[in-house]
């Protein structure tokens, strides 16, 4: 009997209790990349013991951490994950996915290789995760995914840059079919035959309702009238019929506004009128998302989709203001020690996460849209050196330096390799919906 007990316990030790080790040693190790929402500021969702109440007053709380991980379903254990939107830009020796005689349409205002610019250092680098490897574009994989879905990009024209990048990434597999309903190009739709896809373009620099009260007035100091609780009929009549929703917005919020609320008058910013309460363009900006928001949570059709926010695109003007003689001249990315988002980018981008984390908390509560964050602004901070500058038109013609958008190719290239990745962690479930 006793030497049973004795090699009983000996096949144990040897054969059972090396696998046991085994599977503890996965278990701690294992790690895959994800699209989590801890980059600049950190998981708001740890602030303030959850998520901001959609009607909690303008606040800004910085310096808020947490930890992240991911549940797998397949192995039934929690994995510590990869931040994709946390890293540095490394040099990359490869010339980009595309150039500007691919077929594809970049707007001149972005074309810097048409327009002479004289350095391509900037079309060589790539954002390189702290704990993992972003993997490459693939055209063929991001069709495969998106088979019989539609995208839709609502915003301004940095949204609209970011399709146009999008489209031309494509083109290594696919060329669209132009299937707009009108000749604005703010409004472009394009159609992949053989994946039955569609991207659609949703023009709407607010987000929300408004009206230019002097429309042949300059269109960056006019007044203009907000309504802060509506949302603009362009994008909100069109988007129940997209599968992913990439919303964003910022640079259309400094100029004098008349805000009203219930079509009443409740405030302004930069107005003359000694009767009205004044507020800054942070608490329009606030209120449009938290509008935009609302929106698409009470969206029926929405239900199950995907809602993604790319929160505010830095801009690099140097010696000057973009009206003043300010341009970006640099030719090489910044390191993180050297370049990080504050002051008003800092405050903007802080009261999108705000807006955005009370309504992905509302989103899950309701079992109805899904909230996920494509967060490309602590990469794109460091990147002065991927404006068209002066290189947007051609030298002799006397214009204003861009540094707000971004070269194609260039930069904004990484938002889709970013968006790729997020898509894939989807999995099969939204893939297959």
């Amino acid at each position: 009997m006793k030497g049973g007990v004795a090699e009983l316990f000996d096949s144990f030790r040897k054969v059972v209790l090396p696998i046991a080790t085994l599977l503890l040693l996965l278990k701690i190790s294992y790690s895959s990349f994800d699209s989590t929402t801890d980059s600049l500021l950190q998981n708001l969702e740890s602030s303030q013991n959850g998520s901001l109440p959609l009607d909690q007053p303008e606040q800004i709380s910085p310096g808020i951490t947490s930890t992240s991980t991911n549940y797998s379903a397949k192995t039934g254990i929690r994995q510590q994950t990869c931040n994709i939107f946390v890293g540095k830009w490394v040099q990359y020796p490869k010339g980009p996915y595309y150039t500007n005689e691919t077929n594809c349409v970049i707007d001149d205002r972005q074309n810097c290789m048409k327009y002479g610019r004289p350095d391509s250092d900037f079309i060589h680098w790539r954002w390189k995760p702290n704990d993992c490897e972003l993997p490459l574009f693939d055209a063929n994989q991001f069709l495969q995914i998106v088979r019989g879905k539609t995208l839709a990009f609502v915003g301004d024209s940095l949204a609209r840059n970011q399709m146009q990048s999008l489209v031309c990434l494509l083109a290594n597999a696919s060329i669209p079919v132009d299937v707009s309903e009108t000749t604005d190009t703010r409004y472009r739709r394009w159609l992949y035959q053989d994946y039955n896809f569609t991207i659609m373009a949703l023009w709407s620099p607010q987000l929300i309702k408004s009206i230019d009260t002097d429309p042949t007035g300059d269109p960056y100091y006019s007044l203009m009238n907000l309504y802060l609780d509506k949302a603009d009929d362009v994008w909100a009549s069109q988007v129940d019929k997209a599968d992913i929703v990439i919303i964003s917005g910022g640079q259309w919020f400094f100029r004098p506004f008349l805000y009203y609320e219930n079509d009443q008058l409740i405030g302004c910013h930069k107005c003359n009128d000694k009767n009205v309460t004044k507020h800054t363009h942070y608490y329009g900006y606030r209120m449009a998302f938290r509008t935009a928001f609302k929106t698409l949570l009470s969206m029926k059709k929405l239900k199950g989709r995907l809602v993604m926010l790319r929160p505010f695109s830095p801009a690099h003007f140097e010696n000057g203001d973009w009206n003043n003689g300010g341009n970006c001249n640099r030719t090489r990315p910044f390191n993180n020690q050297e370049m990080k988002l504050d002051g008003y980018e800092l405050k903007m981008y802080m009261t999108q996460l705000e807006e955005f984390k009370a309504a992905e908390k509302e989103g899950r509560k309701r079992g109805s849209v899904k909230f996920k964050l494509l967060d490309t602004t602590e990469a794109m901070v460091m990147r002065p050196d991927g404006h068209p500058n002066h290189y947007g038109h051609w030298p002799h013609e006397k214009k204003l330096a861009d540094c707000v958008h971004w070269c194609m190719p260039g930069p904004v290239d990484t938002w889709n390799e970013l968006l790729l990745a997020t898509l894939k962690m989807e999995g099969d479930e939204f893939i297959h919906r």
